[in-house]
C-alpha cells in the first residue's frame, strides 16, 4: 500500500502540508527531457570541441554521418590530392554535397571549404563467357583549408 499512497496522503495534499510525487508526474518530466533532446538533434552545433591548435571548433551532431561516408578512396591520385588538402571518399549513391559536408564535420571535426561530387559508372566485366557490370557509385572530393588535415592515409 505504501507504493500507491493512502487516503491520509490525499487529505494531506489537499491541506498543503506534504506533497508526494506520483508516477504520472514523473512521466511528464521524462517527456519534457525527451522533447528537449529532440530539439538538440535538429540544431547544427552540439558543443564546442578543442581542435589541434587549441581553437574552439564546433562539432556537429549528424546521426547518419557514418552511413553517408562509405570509405576513403585510397588510390595514387587520391594520395597526391591529399598534399593539396583534398580528400576523396566513396559515399552513398543518394548522398548530396550538404550531407557529405555535415558528415565530414561530424566525424573528423573539420569544416570543409568545398565538396565536389562525381557519379561514377560501373565498369563492364567478363568472367569467361559470362558478362556483367560492376555497381555504379558516387565519389566525393572534399577540400579543406590550408593546414587542416584528415589522417586517413596513415598506415597505408
Amino acid at each position: 500500500m505504501a507504493l500507491f499512497g493512502s487516503k491520509n496522503n490525499k487529505t494531506e495534499e489537499k491541506k498543503g502540508t506534504t506533497k508526494k510525487t506520483t508516477a504520472p508526474e514523473v512521466k511528464k518530466e521524462e517527456k519534457k527531457s525527451e522533447s528537449e533532446s529532440m530539439k538538440d538533434l535538429y540544431t547544427n552545433s552540439d558543443s564546442k570541441v578543442e581542435g589541434k591548435k587549441g581553437k574552439k571548433v564546433e562539432s556537429v551532431k549528424f546521426q547518419e554521418a557514418t552511413k553517408v561516408l562509405v570509405r576513403p578512396l585510397v588510390t595514387e591520385k587520391a594520395t597526391n590530392l591529399a598534399a593539396e588538402s583534398k580528400y576523396v571518399f566513396v559515399v552513398q549513391a543518394d548522398a548530396n554535397k550538404i550531407s557529405v559536408a555535415k558528415s565530414i564535420q561530424a566525424i573528423y571535426g573539420v569544416k570543409p571549404l568545398a565538396v565536389n561530387v562525381v557519379n561514377m559508372k560501373g565498369k563492364q566485366v567478363a568472367r569467361g563467357r559470362i558478362k556483367g557490370k560492376r555497381k555504379d557509385w558516387k565519389k566525393a572530393i572534399v577540400t579543406l583549408k590550408k593546414g587542416e588535415t584528415i589522417a586517413i592515409y596513415e598506415g597505408v
